[in-house]
Formats: C-alpha cells, structure tokens, sequence
C-alpha cells in the first residue's frame, strides 16, 4: 500500500510540474493563508490597493449565495466605497481581455467544515479556487474520486467564507483516465456528467498530463470559463460544455469572423446537446459587435415550444416568442439581438405581403441565421429566399442526421444535400463516438410480427416481409400488437420507471390504436395511462418521419406545403378531443381544441408531463406511461424518462435515426440502453440508417447484442463465479481482500448484464446457468461486503475494496418492495403443499437479503412470516395485520431507544420525522437536547454518534422503502 501512496503522490508533483512549465506559479498555501492571497491577487487584477476592512466588505459579498450565484458573481463586478466615500469596482475575472488573469497552482489546501479535508491539487485564478483535480491511484475506478469530491463538497467547501464553492469544474484521474465536471449542489452531481476531453477530431485525451497541456493550458482554461460554462436559469445548475460542442461553437465563431463569409452546417449526433451548443453559439455571435442580429430558425411548431424553453432555461430572456408573423416582424426591425422563431412565420416575413415593406429596413444588416434540425428546414424555397432577400447574411445549420447524395429526394427545386446548401461540415460527432464516450445510449433493436396467411399470428423474434396493406391494417394485427405492448411495457420501462412512445403509420391508424387500447383497459387487461397527439389538421407528418423530404413552401399558394391542408375527415379531431377527454380526467386538466390554444396548451403539457420526470419533485400520480403519435415528438423531443419506443410504421434514412433517437439519452446506471421494438420489418431500413450515420462497423457498436449472445456472456460470467465459489454460500470462505475483490468485480458484471437481459421479451432463467434463487443469495453476499467496507474494516485499516464502485442501483427493482412482498406472502398463503410454502419463504427471504432497500427489514419480515402467518387464515388479511404488526415493532423499537438512551420520546420522534421530510441529518445539538440529562462536553460528542447512527438505522428499518 505504500508504494501506491507514493506513486500518487509523484503522480501529484509530475502533474504540478507540468502545470509550472505551462504557465501556472507554483504557491503554497497554508491553512490561513487564502485570503491574503486573494487580496493581493484582486489588488494586481484591478491595479489597486484594498484596505483590511475592504477586504472584509469583499468576503462578506463572496460568501454569499449557492453555487449558481456565486458563480455569476466571479463574472460580475462589485461596487466598493472607500472610508473617505470613493467608490470603486472589483472584478474577480476578466472575461474581456484573458491576458489579465493570474493563474496559480498549489496542493494540500485543507480545510476544516463537519470535518477536515485535504484537497490535492487547486487551480487559482485571481486567487479564487476555481478548479479543482483529485487524484487516485492508477487502476483505480474513477467513481471513488467522484464520491470523495461529493464528501468534499457536504464536509468542507463551504467553510471559510466559502471559496471553494466558487470551483467552476471538477478534475479526477487515475493518471490513465481523465474526466471533468462542473460543479453543483450535490443533488444534481452523477457520475453520468463526467465527461472526457478530446482534440477537435475527437481523439480522446486520457492521460492527465496530455489533459493538463491542452485542456488546462491558461489560454484554454481561460477561454472556457469565460465563455463556455452555462448557466441553466430553469435547474440553477452550471453546465460545462463537452468537448465537440465546444469545438463545434468555436468553428462557428470563426466563420462569423472571417473575412469570405461562407455558411456551414455542424453535424452532431442526435441525443448528444446540440441546442446547447446552438444557443452559446448564437450567445457568443450577438455579442459580436459586426453582427446586427442572430435568428434561430425551428422548422415546426412543436420544436418551437421546446427549443423555446431550453432556450431561456440557459438563459432567461434571452428568448422573446412571437405568436405572430407581426410580432416576428416588431422583432425584426427592432434592436432584440436574438429572435427565435418557426420557419413557416419566417417565410412569411420575406414573402410578397404587408410585412415587406418593414422588412425592408433590415435588408442590408449583418444577419446570422442558426437552423435547428437543418436536414428537414432547408429543402424547400425558405433557404433560396432567405438568401434573395438578405444582401448580407451567413447561415448556419444544425443536424443529428444529415443528407447525403444516398437518401437525397428529389421536389421542385431538383435533388439536393446538407453540403449543397450549407457549404462544408463545420464540426462533426458520429453516433459511433458518442456511444463510445457515453453521451448517448445504444439501442436494443428487436423485430417482431412474422405472419403466416392462415394465422396472422405475432410470433417473437422472426421477422419477414410484412407488406399487404390488409395484413397491416387488420383488427388482428391492431389486438396482438396492442396486447404484445401492454404484456411487455413493465419489462421494458423498468416497471414504469420510465415512458414510451409509440409510432404509428397514420391518424387513422393511431385511432384504432387508442381505442383497442382503451377497450383492454375497460376490461381490466391493464392500467397504463395513455395519451395520444397528432396535428388533426395537417397530414404531413408521416412522410416528415419516414426519412423524406417534403417542401417547406408551396410558392404557387404562399402557403407552407401541407401543413394547411385539412385532414381528410373531420373524425380525427373529433376523437383527439375525445382523447383529450379521457387525459383531462386523467390529470385533472381542461384541454380541447375547439378554442384557439387549446391543442397548443395540450401539447405542451404532454411534453413537460414527459420532461418532468427526471425532476425530483415528479409524483407518480403525474406519471404518463405511452403517447401514441404519427409524427409529433419523434424529431426534436428530449425526455431522459423514455427508453422505449414502439415503431408500427415505416421509416427509413434520417427519419429512423431521429425517431430511434427519441429513446438514447443519458441518464443513470438503470437506463443502460435505448429499446426499440419494431412491428414492421424495418431490419434493413435500420442497418442502412446506422451504416449511414455512422462509421463502417457502426452496427457492432450502436446496437445492442442479440438475446443468446447476452445470455452466453452471462453464463460465462456464472462460471468465473462458480470457479472462484461453488455455491453463495462459500462466498464466506473468501478472507482475503483480494478473493473479495474478484468476486465483487465478477458478480458486478453480471449484474451489468442482467440489466440488460430482463429488458428482453424472451428472457427466461431456464436459459441460465444460475437459479434465480442462487442469483440473489449471490447478490445477498455482495451488499454485506459493500456494508463491511462502507462502514469500515476492522481497526481503520485501509482497505483495497475502497477502490471499487459497488453499483447497488443495478440492484435496485422498482416492483420489489413490501406491498410486492406481501402479495407474495398472499399468493404463498393460499398454497396448501407445506414444501412448496417453505420453497417459496426461502425465495421471499432471499429476494429481501438481494434488495438494498429491503435488506434491513429482513429480519422483522421474517419475524412475521415464522410467528404471524400460521395464525392468519385468511390471505386478504395479511396485509392488515402486516401493517398493525409493523406499527407495533416500531412504537417498540422506538420507545427502546429512548429508554435506553434517556431520550424524550416527543421531541426524538419530532426530530425523526423532520429528518425523514428534509432528509438532511439533525445536528448533535439538536440531538442532545432530546436527552433528559445534558452529559458534559467531552461525552456529548461520543453520545450524539450513537444516537445519531441509532436514529439513523430506525428510519432504515421503518422508514424508508415502506411505501408500495
């Protein structure tokens, strides 16, 4: 152990080293020594003197305030006014001119908050912490760096006036990786926002002293944190940009600024942010003096409302929609710097009509044009106009899905590509690449619906030519289907944990759809909330989603093509009001469509009912499990909480791509991939798309591997584990740290690959080589040596199992909890072979001991099984008597502790239920005034652990994970 503290430590002085020959001065900083540097360094920045007492106004003024605000505050200025009432200005970072920042480096900073801690290397600027890196051992795992800034940040940041919360983004490395993070509260941080850095091809950059030379260089870092950290205005949350969109922007900058003014387009993957890299981009360019205005161009009006609000989340304001053409007109001509608008009322603006003349005013400003999802946008007469019109404008756009000559379509104006029209490919970043850096999810492609003539039966796995329009249409292909949904949506969703869509080829198809669907729930065959969306008046969203290209103009009608035309019966509306109906009563909501922003107010509360989810704050009674759509929401829409999209419609090209998309963004350790289930034969389409957006072997990287290959990873995985430990039970036998440390390793691996086995239909444990009785008697084994060195080995020994990240939330099953376990108990009651009972309780044992939540609870669960159940003769009682059973351990288990510590029963039981509101721990004060007899100032300390740790494990056992 002490030469890998030596080579961390070397590790340090090498990366110091590094940092000094690059630009950095070396300091030391000692406990107290801080703030006088920080005085000297804002006397330099602002060639001045600041007295003592200044200084105090200053520290008062940055110790102010969240993360988020303090933030803001390094970019801002402060007003100072001296004792004889002259008033000056602080800056704390010159964003303007870079050169006249100060940068330092120093190392074991400590600092003393709940606890004390020492941090490893600290990058100053100005004096103010503003980066910070941690370094671990080489082959340690990155997520213990991850948690040990977590500890930081609860224990020790926030002391000392603190400036260590004024840390902009976080480094870790074991030397071999490199990943960074912006900084935030700590309910916002994950492991899944660490990012890599890379050069401008996306090669990626690991190694930390390549990382510090590049990313860290004062001219990089500089940059960086001046103009590339984001401000979330919705969340209160920093966001530091990746590498490809901070490339992406900056080659956009450059075009602005050179001299032959040409357009481009950025081609990123879909799923991978490119509205952020869109909005610091149009961000950066209006501030550029030579630009008059900056218009950012969706081409639907559902984006509208999306980029809409992503757009002032960043920023609030920054936004001002127009409901009209004659508002987007006002915008226009006036000096708002960034419009955002819809290609239709664009259109409208520049074409013969009342709005020209104004127009008119505008035509030789210096205009730039940002087009989201510029691979649908441009293809009609808006492109071509805008041009006519502006004598001097660039305009850039952005895609996920470019058009190539391979799926370029032919309309009015002949066959064109994304290149044709926006010149070259500014910035690109693959669906390969992002797979690879974990920005966006793989996806789990499964086909289903081989059909015989005499049968029309759906049989899994098998697909073939699904192409008579009457098989397709069929009552019997809408009920299997439908049946195949509601049968299969808890496996896929992780038991609703998260939602889906469903892509269907027609409105009229869709209302079939819905209804069998509502017919099923009217019987009682499910309980899903389903809702469904489509333009009622438009007909065009088909084609949109199939991958062609459809004129965004009609120059004969001045009209936008299709978009206009009335569906061709009025029945489509009159059953999405219908639907509507049925989504009123289901939330409590008033929509229709018979008064002018009816759909509009509908639409978008079925977005945000999707979006919300990821909030903390989401209650289940909000939760929306399946949107039935034609086109709506399967381009442009970003929801982390749906992983599964069902397609019975064809797609094809950049279509597929996009609606595929709808299901691959990042989000936890759960959502391990994006599921797709296909009742078409798509198969062919779908190879062709990813070989089209990606690299040549895009198909061995981008989709998940069939079942039997899984299965046969998983049973590989079973006998390294069976090698190592025959049966769960000689998991005890393991005393060295070393055999532990394999077997967690292994065991962790399956369970990364069970994760994605029970998301398959055909998963079944026959085809395992372990029970899923041993399984979890495994699993048992691995959360008591996670308990044992989370708590501590035996005499404070430094324990190599630290190093490892113990994913207990692959563990986690939403359906396991006590109102599961109790209709087990009902279900086990109800047998009459006594063995089978006692199979069946050693199951349910088991399955508790696997569950972290649960695991706690094993022994009172057991309690109740053995002396409880022999005495209940009815099954539908045992959740009544479950409950009195369980009040009456806890008023006894409570009234023990306060017994045996002295406590006053109400005021603990009050500080109990605080802290399971808040979640935020009691101070020992508040803990001591419980007791009945304050103890002396040396046992306080010792006797407020103890009761702590007690409360702490009675909230465990009755508290928590109690609900159903």
């Amino acid at each position: 152990m002490r030469k890998s503290k030596q080579s961390e430590a070397e590790l340090e002085e090498q990366l110091i080293r590094k940092l000094s020959r690059i630009g950095y001065d070396r300091i030391t900083i000692a406990d107290d020594d801080l703030v006088p540097n920080l005085k000297q360094q804002l006397e330099r920045l602002n060639d001045t003197s600041i007295t003592e007492e200044e200084m105090k106004r200053i520290l008062i003024h940055l110790s102010q305030g969240t993360v988020y605000e303090k933030a803001k505050k390094l970019r801002d200025r402060l007003q100072v006014t001296r004792e004889d009432g002259e008033t000056y200005y602080i800056q704390f970072f010159d964003s303007t001119d870079l050169s006249n920042n100060h940068y330092q480096v120093t190392h074991q900073i400590s600092r003393k908050g709940t606890y004390r801690n020492r941090y490893d290397i600290t990058l100053l600027i100005n004096g103010l912490p503003l980066v910070q890196i941690e370094l671990k051992r080489r082959g340690t795992e990155m997520k213990e760096a991850f948690h040990q800034i977590c500890r930081y940040i609860r224990h020790s940041y926030g002391s000392a006036h603190g400036l260590f919360q004024y840390v902009q983004f976080y480094v870790i490395s074991n030397g071999a990786d490199t990943v960074y993070f912006a900084n935030n509260k700590l309910d916002t941080l994950t492991p899944k926002q660490t990012f890599s850095w890379t050069d401008v091809d996306n090669n990626l950059i690991n190694e930390v002293m390549d990382y510090a030379h590049d990313m860290l260089h004062p001219k990089r870092l500089g940059e960086y944190i001046a103009n590339y950290i984001v401000f979330n205005e919705t969340y209160k949350v920093l966001m530091a940009m990746r590498p490809y969109q901070y490339y992406a922007t900056k080659a956009i900058i450059k075009a602005v600024g050179a001299v032959h003014r040409k357009h481009g387009y950025i081609w990123h993957t879909t799923g991978s942010g490119k509205t952020l890299t869109s909005f610091k981009a149009s961000q950066i360019i209006m501030n550029m003096p030579e630009v008059d205005k900056v218009v950012f161009v969706v081409d639907r009006k559902d984006l509208d409302y999306q980029t809409m609000e992503e757009f002032n989340a960043f920023k609030k304001g920054s936004v001002d929609t127009t409901n009209n053409t004659g508002a987007l007109v006002d915008q226009m001509i006036d000096d708002t710097k960034l419009v955002l608008t819809t290609i239709q009322k664009l259109n409208n603006t520049i074409s013969p009509g009342r709005h020209l003349s104004k127009m008119e005013q505008i035509r030789d400003k210096r205009m730039v044009f940002i087009f989201d999802e510029c691979h649908r946008s441009q293809f009609g007469g808006t492109h071509k106009r805008i041009s006519g019109f502006f004598s001097d404008v660039q305009m850039f756009g952005f895609t996920g899905t470019p058009i190539f000559a391979e799926n370029a379509q032919s309309n009015a104006l002949g066959v064109r590509t994304t290149k044709d029209l926006f010149n070259k490919c500014l910035h690109k970043y693959l669906i390969s690449t992002a797979i690879r850096d974990n920005n966006v999810l793989r996806w789990n492609i499964e086909y289903y619906g081989r059909y015989t003539s005499a049968t029309h039966s759906l049989r899994d796995n098998k697909v073939i030519d699904i192409d008579s329009k009457e098989v397709l249409e069929s009552d019997d292909h809408i009920q299997k289907i439908a049946k195949h949904v509601i049968t299969h949506h808890d496996a896929k969703t992780h038991n609703r944990t998260y939602s889906a869509i469903m892509a269907i080829s027609s409105i009229p198809m869709l209302i079939r759809y819905y209804d069998e669907l509502a017919r099923l729930k009217s019987e009682d065959k499910h309980d899903l909330r389903i809702a469904a969306i489509y333009t009622y008046g438009a007909n065009e969203e088909d084609e949109q989603a199939q991958g062609l290209i459809v004129d965004d103009l009609d120059t004969s009608t001045n009209r936008a093509a299709d978009t206009s035309l009335p569906y061709q019966s009025s029945h489509s509306r009159e059953k999405l009001d219908a639907y509507i109906a049925d989504y009123n009563e289901m939330y409590d909501t008033s929509h229709s469509t018979k008064d002018k922003d009816g759909f509009d107010t509908y639409f978008k509360d079925v977005s945000k009912r999707m979006k919300n989810r990821e909030k903390v704050t989401f209650k289940d009674s909000d939760r929306l499990d399946i949107v039935l759509v034609v086109g709506m929401l399967l381009t442009g829409f970003d929801a982390k909480k749906i992983n599964t999209l069902y397609v019975d419609k064809n797609m094809q090209f950049h279509g597929l791509i996009q609606a595929f998309s709808r299901v691959n963004r990042i989000l936890d350790e759960k959502k391990s991939h994006g599921n797709i289930l296909c009742y078409r034969n798509l198969k062919e389409a779908a190879d062709t798309a990813i070989a089209l957006y990606s690299d040549p072997d895009a198909n061995e990287t981008v989709v998940l591997p069939i079942y039997t290959e899984l299965v046969q990873e998983f049973n590989q995985s079973t006998a390294d584990l069976k090698a190592m430990a025959p049966t769960y039970k000689d998991i005890d036998l393991l005393i060295s740290e070393d055999d532990q440390l394999e077997f967690v390793i292994v065991f962790r691996n399956m369970m990364r690959v069970m994760n994605k086995l029970i998301t398959y239909l055909e998963f079944d444990w026959k085809d395992l080589d372990i029970t899923e009785y041993d399984y979890n008697n495994y699993k048992s084994k691995y959360l008591t040596i996670r308990s044992r060195t989370t708590t501590g080995g035996p005499g404070g020994k430094e324990s190599i199992l630290d190093d490892i990240d113990f994913e207990v939330e692959l563990i986690v099953r939403d359906e396991i909890n006590v109102a599961y376990i109790l209709r087990l108990l009902a279900k086990m009651k109800a047998e009459s072979n006594n063995e089978k009972q006692e199979q069946e309780i050693s199951r349910i044992l088991s399955m508790i001991g696997s569950d972290p939540t649960l695991r706690s609870k094993q022994a009172l669960i057991e309690k109740f099984i053995r002396e409880m159940m022999p005495h209940i003769d009815d099954a539908d009682d045992i959740s009544s008597r479950f409950d009195q059973y369980w009040e009456d351990e806890k008023t006894m288990a409570l009234s023990a502790i306060c017994a045996k510590e002295g406590l006053d029963k109400a005021q603990f039981s009050a500080l109990i239920e605080q802290y399971t509101y808040t979640d935020i721990p009691p101070q020992r004060e508040d803990i001591i005034t419980c007791l009945d007899n304050r103890p002396s100032v040396i046992a306080m300390h010792s006797i407020g652990e103890r009761i702590m740790a007690k409360m702490m494990e009675y909230v465990e056992i009755f508290v928590r994970g109690m609900s159903a």
